[in-house]
């Protein structure tokens, strides 16, 4: 199986105007774009038409949790406006987050509630991980298992990148949540201590065994692919990087 690629424009984001990466990322062979707020917020048929200018696609949308619980309606017409099937919430803020079992089983409720107003459109709500879900709490478990356990109508865009941050094993995720991975981001990290580029890397050229994960995908759900470096020094290297890595791999 040969996956859909795309960009998380969040890699960018330093070097606007995004409207006139588009064509870059397409010449580069990526099939769509992975955005994250403000990139559609303010016109979405507006970025929407960017995209089909430059021949892009959009499979999936970072957006804020408190956008799913107080503004579902509004996210799922952007989605719909987007052409994007996925609505993720990536993250809860530092100063939000409580290390006990019940705070994140609500969070998983909240994305239960999502998806269900979701699903009657043909819309799936996504949750992505960081490094924090995998800090296990005082009773030994871990937020990840909270908040994909409240309902299997959430699905997975797993980071592989955070997970090896954490310390956790992508292998064994990749494996435990096949079923409910939508989607599979291939962050790489370089070795800890590394300062450049706040120690990303572009896929391929990090600590991670892609080689060793490649199967792993190709068991779950997900249908296709996401690049994404938080603090690139040159966007258009690790793009480019990356997807020629990911190409090499047969992906």
């Amino acid at each position: 199986m040969n996956y859909k690629i795309a960009y998380q424009l969040y890699s960018s984001r330093n070097f606007p105007p995004l409207v006139a990466q588009l064509p870059i990322l397409k010449g580069m062979g990526y099939d769509a774009i992975e955005p994250w707020l403000p990139a559609y917020e303010v016109d979405p048929a507006l970025f929407r038409q960017q995209l089909d200018d430059a021949g892009l696609g959009c499979f999936g949308f970072h957006m804020p949790l408190a956008g799913l619980v107080n503004e579902p309606d509004r996210y799922l017409d952007i989605a719909e406006i987007l052409g994007a099937t996925h609505l993720i919430p990536p993250f809860v803020p530092k100063e939000e987050r409580q290390e006990t079992s019940d705070f994140w089983k609500g969070i998983g409720r909240k994305l239960a509630v999502g998806a269900d107003k979701a699903a009657p459109r043909g819309l799936r709500v996504v949750w992505h991980n960081h490094d924090f879900e995998y800090v296990r709490l005082p009773d030994g478990s871990r937020p990840i298992d909270h908040i994909l356990g409240e309902s299997d109508a959430v699905l997975f865009e797993i980071d592989c990148g955070w997970i090896t941050r954490a310390g956790a094993d992508a292998a064994l995720e990749l494996q435990h949540y096949a079923d409910r991975i939508a989607c599979i981001q291939v962050k790489d990290t370089a070795p800890l201590g590394t300062v450049e580029d706040d120690g990303w890397t572009a896929t391929g050229d990090g600590i991670i065994d892609w080689k060793a994960l490649v199967p792993l995908f190709r068991k779950t759900a997900a249908d296709h692919i996401v690049t994404e470096h938080d603090n690139p020094s040159d966007w258009q290297r690790f793009a480019r990087r990356s997807i020629d890595y990911l190409h090499d791999l047969g992906l």
